[in-house]
């Protein structure tokens, strides 16, 4: 059996509640007509004859109560009469002496004479049409039934003030039920066509296609929503897949670079064109290249996983910093580079120490590739507010401020023409921000073309921190 599409489940839910309101519409309209309006006619009607009634009581059955009964019929809608004879009831009478129906029925009347009064709701004998009937006995002593004061009304009379009602609430629900109608279609359509355009468009992201977006015109409801929501998916699937094809052409160029040398190194050496201890060592060069490349890879594919482990203890940074200074002091020295230190000698952090060392590391040989010589490097560790701030800074050439969001981004240089000379795979920055997300802090940098570049990462000190 085909599945029914999302439009025909729209159209038969809003079917179906137009059948329940519906349904409800007429349950209520009978509701307030026998329950309330009927039962507020005969209430009145009680009461009407049990006022006469008690004038009966008082002065029995004289021309004052003649008169009474004579003036509750002028200006009443009921008919009112009085019978000191309960067997006429029952025969039709005074009605219609000719009739053999009975008004009232056997065990009616057999109410009437315990005192008892009767309602009534059926068709009249003579008159052929539904009537409203109160029958309320009176007494001259306790036991002696003596008449009975009978108010009745056609029903139509009744009815009648009511239908308007009905037909008013019935022309409202009718025209609520079609207004719902027309906006549940005019919705299901607006749905519909929504979800076949990303239809549309999720099959052209099938092929590889992340371009096409939605339409977004209207502000505020879900569809806009959705359709934002979409949008910004496919924005990030085209993102992603520019990224994917620009990391295989850096990894390819990367790879190739190193690998050509190799080659073409070995097969001077080979031919006797290059002196073997040159060509070796240039052979072993790029084998170093090549080795830190693929190691930089592998650190950066673990690092943007969700399961790497972290090994979490307690690090006197400063002294950590230390150690990587001593370290590149002599690459520094050897460039004319002087390394200035100032480090809060007290400050301890919790986390990784071998990573930790990692980012001193890239980010000093990133200052010392950078700087010119005779320039300086300042490297400042501060405490501020249970935060620990290791801040490097430069005097090399800068960074242009289009391309400081990005320095941070797998094989990103600032140079494009991505030279020997100019050194580096693009990565350094890129492991740099994935350790010290781990370990909840932050990576800033902040350049000036000319003056130099601050490289800063802040680091909670809290032992409870999640690694």
């Amino acid at each position: 059996m085909k599945p029914l599409s999302i439009k025909k489940k729209v159209l038969l839910f809003i079917l179906a509640v137009i059948v329940i309101v519906a349904a409800s519409a007429l349950a209520l309209t009978y509701y307030l007509y026998q329950q309330l309006y009927i039962d507020k006619q005969i209430e009145s009607l009680s009461l009407q004859g049990k006022k006469l009634a008690e004038v009966y009581h008082t002065h029995g059955k004289d021309t004052y109560f003649a008169d009474r009964i004579k003036w509750a019929n002028e200006s009443s809608q009921a008919n009112i009469i009085f019978t000191d004879d309960p067997m006429e009831l029952s025969s039709g009478i005074p009605f219609d002496t000719n009739t053999n129906d009975n008004l009232i029925t056997f065990k009616e009347r057999q109410k009437l004479l315990q005192g008892k009064t009767v309602v009534l709701i059926r068709e009249h004998p003579q008159f052929h049409q539904d009537i409203l009937g109160i029958a309320i006995p009176v007494f001259k002593n306790k036991n002696d039934l003596s008449g009975v004061i009978f108010l009745s009304m056609p029903l139509s009379d009744v009815y009648e003030p009511f239908v308007q009602i009905r037909l008013t609430l019935g022309l409202s629900i009718l025209s609520i039920l079609l207004l719902i109608f027309f906006i549940g279609y005019k919705s299901s359509n607006q749905v519909v066509r929504t979800i076949n355009k990303m239809k549309e468009i999720a099959i052209e992201m099938e092929s590889g296609d992340f371009s096409k977006r939605m339409a977004v015109t209207k502000k505020g409801d879900e569809l806009h929503q959705l359709s934002r929501s979409f949008n910004k998916l496919s924005s990030t699937l085209e993102k992603v897949e520019q990224q994917r094809r620009e990391f295989l052409a850096n990894v390819s160029h990367e790879l190739r670079t190193p690998l050509s040398y190799m080659k073409g190194y070995a097969e001077g050496i080979e031919e006797g064109v290059i002196d073997q201890k040159k060509g070796m060592q240039m052979i072993q060069d790029e084998a170093t290249r090549l080795s830190r490349l693929v190691h930089d890879l592998l650190d950066l594919a673990q690092l943007e996983g969700d399961s790497y482990p972290l090994t979490t203890e307690p690090i006197v940074f400063a002294q950590l910093i230390h150690d990587v200074l001593d370290q590149v002091e002599f690459i520094a020295s050897q460039k004319g580079i002087t390394l200035k230190r100032t480090l809060q000698e007290d400050c301890i952090i919790y986390g990784d120490s071998d990573r930790l060392q990692q980012v001193v590391r890239n980010l000093l040989d990133n200052a010392i590739h950078y700087t010119p010589s005779g320039k300086s490097i300042s490297i400042e560790l501060n405490v501020q507010q249970n935060v620990a701030e290791l801040r490097v800074t430069d005097e090399g050439n800068g960074i242009p401020e289009e391309d400081l969001p990005h320095v941070s981004e797998r094989f990103y240089r600032v140079n494009k023409a991505r030279t020997r000379k100019d050194g580096g795979s693009g990565l350094g920055l890129a492991i740099v921000y994935q350790i010290i997300k781990k370990h909840h802090g932050t990576f800033d940098i902040q350049s000036e073309p000319g003056v130099g570049t601050i490289a800063t990462i802040r680091l909670p000190m809290q032992h409870s921190m999640k690694i």
